[in-house]
């Protein structure tokens, strides 16, 4: 029966869990709104299940919020109470705190979160069918019981007003409500029993809820923090993602996650962390490891014995003129300086022998293409612009620009990295295009020693008359070559093309070893 409105009485208690403002309830319809993922779970669970769309949003806030607060369940509507307790479980988990850190105030991670849990909440859901059923037929008692005693105060107050018009005294009235009070008060022991069962269904499968929770949150933990890695395994910062739109974001994760080097991202990811520490180890014009004894006039590195010439009045002249002639003995070193200002550009061989794999199953392909992400975060933290340049036969080479001066679209970079040319192998046309490069550079913005790191798998001839070019371009512009040949010892080989080549040469045989290249973080 309606009230005097008209209105069916709504059900007494909080349908939300998560105690939470409207602006965080705002960024929940926002989310659901934008996320075609969470509608299908929403309407395939409300297809089966009553009150499932209000956990969801309850798990979305217990993930999203600062300082989510579980109501208390007398503070619940009975019909969602079973949600509260379901959410309860999920924020006492032993992992919960580890969720918040990746999920709290990034809608999108707590959205990842709860389709996360959705296969832990699904199997609950299912399993417990007969207590939710239970809690819907206490709140239909409930609101039952509150119908028959709105019905006697409406009567009482009808028979009042009738008494007062024909001047009749109270009794008339009290006669009145006397005989309508008994139906409500057996609705009223009707509704207590049926919350009471209830709440002994519920307590029934507490432990099957708390089982629940847990392999919900151990799942959403291990998703979100996934997720989080592939994106700082490809160089997207925590700041770039909290202004990507909902559904870009949800693009570029899907992309990571199914692309040609979805499978690497965790070597990607090691690269660039063991060149963030190289770049950490760098001093410049660093004294070194000593090797011996040489002779020069840099005072900071004379020997002892030649210091004691000072003391003896007699020798000072001599000490004297052995410095105006740079021939005072000296500790001898060999350090590691940084000397280049131009671009850096990483030519990555994409031949079909790339293809190949080697320990661990890393291909050859997955080991250049991180080096070259993790240069293109050197270039970056130097402010030099980076080039890569993909290469296989004669015929076959793109370049990809990522200035200093502009950002480096997680786009573009992807771009660079899935790219494979496929074919045979070619040195001259790669290097001429990266020495083009830097001589258009030295031109433009007078800025000179650039570096060039080649990585191949393969030997290949180059011609006298390139060589002469090569050299005269190496000489005007004063750039350097490093060559990392993977898989390839017989690149490395004493007479071949790379060792004639490169200034600084390596063999890359263990494709797990990342620290192989270590030493080239320190000197670019």
């Amino acid at each position: 029966m309606a009230d005097s409105t008209g209105q069916e009485p709504a059900e007494l208690g909080h349908t939300g869990a998560v105690a939470a403002d409207p602006y965080d309830r705002i960024a929940w319809r926002d989310l659901y709104a934008r996320s075609a993922a969470l509608r299908e779970l929403a309407a395939e669970l409300a297809a089966r299940h009553a009150h499932t769309t209000d956990l969801l949003a309850d798990a979305f806030l217990a993930a999203y919020l600062a300082a989510p607060r579980v109501r208390e369940a007398a503070e619940m509507a009975p019909s969602r109470r079973f949600n509260r307790e379901v959410v309860a479980e999920l924020a006492a988990s032993p992992g919960f705190a580890a969720l918040r850190r990746e999920t709290a105030g990034d809608p999108y991670a707590a959205a990842l979160a709860v389709l996360a849990e959705a296969p832990a909440l699904r199997l609950l859901l299912d399993r417990t069918e007969p207590v939710r059923e239970a809690a819907d037929r206490a709140a239909e008692a409930r609101r039952s019981a509150g119908r028959p005693a709105r019905t006697a105060g409406e009567t009482a107050r009808q028979a009042g007003a009738t008494a007062g018009a024909l001047g009749a005294g109270a009794t008339s009235a009290d006669g009145a409500a006397g005989p309508a009070s008994a139906p409500a008060a057996s609705a009223g022991q009707a509704a207590s029993r049926a919350e009471a069962a209830a709440r002994q269904a519920l307590e029934a499968v507490a432990p099957g809820i708390r089982a629940a929770a847990r392999t919900a949150t151990a799942q959403a933990v291990r998703v979100t923090r996934e997720e989080a890695a592939l994106m700082r395994a490809w160089g997207v910062g925590h700041g770039e993602l909290e202004r990507m739109p909902y559904e870009e974001r949800a693009r570029l994760a899907e992309r990571l996650r199914t692309g040609r080097l979805a499978r690497w991202a965790e070597l990607i990811g090691r690269f660039r962390q063991m060149a963030d520490g190289e770049r950490a180890r760098k001093v410049e014009n660093a004294t070194g490891e000593l090797i011996g004894v040489t002779l020069g006039d840099d005072l900071s590195r004379v020997l002892p014995s030649e210091l004691a010439h000072l003391g003896l009045p007699e020798l000072r002249a001599v000490f004297a003129a052995r410095y105006a002639a740079g021939e005072l003995m000296l500790y001898d070193s060999r350090g590691e300086q940084t000397t280049g200002q131009g671009a850096v550009i990483a030519c990555v061989d994409t031949s079909h022998s790339m293809y190949e794999e080697g320990p661990g199953g890393i291909t050859r392909e997955a080991w250049s293409k991180a080096c070259a992400l993790a240069l293109l975060d050197q270039a970056r933290h130097a402010r030099r612009d980076f080039v890569g340049v993909l290469f296989s036969a004669a015929d076959k080479l793109q370049v990809f620009r990522f200035p200093a001066d502009r950002p480096a679209p997680v786009e573009r970079v992807l771009e660079f990295a899935e790219t494979f040319l496929g074919g045979g192998t070619s040195y001259q046309r790669p290097l001429s295009a990266a020495a083009a490069l830097l001589a258009e550079e030295f031109d433009t913005a007078a800025r000179g020693r650039g570096d060039i790191v080649l990585i191949t798998d393969d030997e290949c001839g180059v011609t006298e008359q390139w060589t002469r070019e090569w050299q005269e371009a190496r000489h005007r512009l004063g750039f350097r070559l490093f060559g990392l040949a993977v898989g390839a010892p017989t690149a490395t080989a004493s007479g071949s093309v790379l060792e004639a080549l490169c200034d600084n040469l390596r063999p890359i045989e263990d494709l797990t070893d990342v620290r192989a290249a270590a030493d080239l973080f320190r000197l670019i």
